[in-house]
Order: C-alpha cells, then sequence, then structure tokens
C-alpha cells in the first residue's frame, strides 16, 4: 500500500521541466537543435558520435570486432557526444541524427548517416559482410533476435533501470510492473541460450553484440545498482555463461570503453581516433 494520492490525468497534458529525475535536463517533448555548432570530422571514413550506454556501446564494440577480424576499412573516430550537457541538441548531430540520440554515424564512403543503433549494426555488418550469417536461415534468425532487443531493451532501461534505479521517488506499481517483464525477457533469452552457444545459434553475431550491453551487463551486475540481485539474475545459469563469454572478449573491453567518461581511468576512454589511444 502507499500513501500517495492517486493521479489524476489533466485533460490536456503539459510539459513540467522539472519533472523526470535524474535525467530531467535532457529530456523534452519537441525535436530539433538547441543551438549551432558544426559535427566535428577526423581522417577516417567513419565517424562516430555517441557516448558508452548500452546503445552506444553496441556499436563501439561492432567496430572493435571488424577491425580484429582484419576489416581495415573499420578504422573510425568516435567523438564523444555528452548528452548531459546537451550535445545531442547541437545542430551538427542532429544533421545525423534528427532523433537527438546517440549513437550516430556518418560514413564519408557513401555519404550516409546511419541512427538508431540497431540500423547501425546492420549497415556495418552489411558494409563488411561480417558477424551477420549469408544463408536465409541464419540471416533471419539473427534479424529476429536484433529486433527483439530493440523492442525488448526499452522496458528494461526506460521501464525497469528507471523506475528502479532513477525516479525521484520509489513507487511498487511500476517497478513490481517492469521487474516481471524483465525477468521474462531474461528467462525468453536463458531458454534460447540453453541450447545455443550464442544468441542466434553456433556463431557470434550482432545479435550477440546488441544484446551483452544490455542483459550481459545486468546479470553480471554491472546495470543499476544491486539490481543483479534484486532480479535474481544469477538464476539465468545460460544467459550467465554466455554473458562470461562475450563481455570477456578482447574486442568487446576495448569497445566498451570508448566514449565513457566514467569509472576508473582505465576504463575510460572519451574519444578514439587510433587504436593506439588505448595505450594511454
Amino acid at each position: 500500500m502507499t500513501d500517495h494520492k492517486p493521479y489524476t490525468p489533466p485533460k490536456v497534458w503539459t510539459w513540467d521541466a522539472e519533472n523526470g529525475g535524474k535525467f530531467a535536463s535532457i529530456n523534452r517533448p519537441i525535436a530539433g537543435a538547441t543551438h549551432d555548432k558544426d559535427r566535428p570530422q577526423g581522417e577516417h571514413p567513419l565517424q562516430l558520435y555517441s557516448l558508452a550506454t548500452p546503445n552506444g556501446v553496441k556499436v563501439t564494440v561492432m567496430l572493435e570486432e571488424l577491425l580484429a577480424a582484419g576489416h581495415k576499412g573499420a578504422e573510425y573516430d568516435a567523438w564523444l557526444i555528452d548528452i548531459n550537457k546537451g550535445d545531442q541538441f547541437s545542430s551538427g548531430f542532429v544533421g545525423v541524427n534528427p532523433n537527438s540520440k546517440i549513437p550516430a554515424l556518418f560514413d564519408s564512403d557513401t555519404g550516409l548517416r546511419v541512427f538508431e543503433s540497431g540500423a547501425i549494426l546492420l549497415y556495418l555488418a552489411e558494409k563488411f559482410g561480417a558477424f551477420l550469417p549469408t544463408d536465409i536461415a541464419g540471416r533471419t534468425e539473427t534479424l529476429n533476435w536484433l529486433f527483439w532487443l530493440q523492442g525488448s531493451a526499452p522496458y528494461l532501461g526506460g521501464g525497469f533501470g528507471h523506475f528502479y534505479a532513477y525516479a525521484p521517488e520509489k513507487f511498487e506499481y511500476p517497478i513490481n510492473r517492469f521487474a516481471m517483464e524483465t525477468k521474462r525477457q531474461l528467462d525468453v533469452l536463458d531458454r534460447q541460450l540453453a541450447d545455443h552457444a550464442y544468441i542466434a545459434g553456433d556463431s557470434y553475431t550482432i545479435a550477440d553484440m546488441a544484446i551483452a550491453p544490455w542483459y550481459g551487463r545486468l546479470v553480471k551486475g554491472g546495470a543499476y545498482g544491486d539490481a543483479a540481485t534484486f532480479l535474481d539474475a544469477a538464476s539465468y545459469k545460460n544467459v550467465n555463461r554466455w554473458a562470461d563469454a562475450v563481455l570477456a572478449r578482447p574486442a568487446y573491453i576495448r569497445g566498451q570503453k570508448v566514449n565513457r567518461t566514467w569509472g576508473e581511468p582505465h576504463e575510460q576512454l572519451p574519444e578514439r581516433h587510433a587504436a593506439s589511444d588505448f595505450d594511454t
């Protein structure tokens, strides 16, 4: 039970700029740029504008995996977009992503902008012919899980994570609602991984790269404080086995550092313009 009075929605919603908890300052009900600032451009064809949130890590892991596999054309510049400072609302960033969300990619080889993390993974997989099976069955199953993640992660992050860790007050109903859904999703993954080494089968694909920064990180205790204990994440044995394997990959370890500005110094690489940057 709660002592809070029931909320009655007004006839017409109006924006309270102070409402929203930790991330109130970066959320608004309108799109478009708030200020002029040019988009930086490095020497490589692939220009990434991002932050090391789970969605950003998907892409930097993919790029590091491509480089590790010998695709020299995957060299990239990674520019930090500090969402707490409103970098995502600059005119330059809005030019590559009108949705003002990280990550965004510009490929000067093709002149194309690519936004939405799942779209970037698919674009890079097709450009370099890597981490996406070419047979119809394997490709379809990989895309099934890629799009599963794109539809499921908002319930984990914007749902469970927000109300459990970031909301200005704790409310039983939304925490219970989204904890139940998160555990259901973990069970979906656990059942799939009971019979497969990786998410989409026996091969490591963009599906694993998409899902690991969200659900792999969650079960290993890297998300939302003590959420792994709260959700009894250790009970999902197959997800944990898979997470241990994926998160230990050298390219994953490198990728999760890129555009990261928190944690221990050795875990951070705010910008990345060459492989040698990791040495610093």
